[in-house]
Formats: C-alpha cells, sequence, structure tokens
C-alpha cells in the first residue's frame, strides 16, 4: 500500500509490479528490488515505490 507524495492519500494496490537489480553495497553485493506503480485515485498522479529488498 503506498501513499501520494503530492496529496497523501493511500493506494490500495499497485497497479503493475517488476523486479530489478540495485546498485551494490559496499560489499559488493547486489540487492533484489521490487518496484510498485501506483496511481493516485483523489489526484491522479502516478508514482513508484519499493515494495520488497533482497540481497542477491
Amino acid at each position: 500500500m503506498g501513499n501520494c507524495p503530492k496529496c497523501g492519500a493511500a493506494a490500495p494496490a499497485p497497479k503493475k509490479t517488476w523486479k530489478m537489480a540495485g546498485r551494490p553495497d559496499k560489499q559488493g553485493k547486489r540487492m533484489q528490488l521490487e518496484i510498485g506503480l501506483y496511481k493516485c485515485a483523489s489526484c491522479g498522479a502516478s508514482f513508484r515505490e519499493v515494495l520488497s529488498k533482497q540481497k542477491i
């Protein structure tokens, strides 16, 4: 569940989700990120939010 950065309203479910590899940390390990794309019902703004992080 994401909150709109413009108006602060809650967006219940993402329209789309995908996984991507993040940047490596100081030890050289990468993080696998799951990103969600939300659309605010009240103001119509689209925004992304990290749903989960996992070291790979």
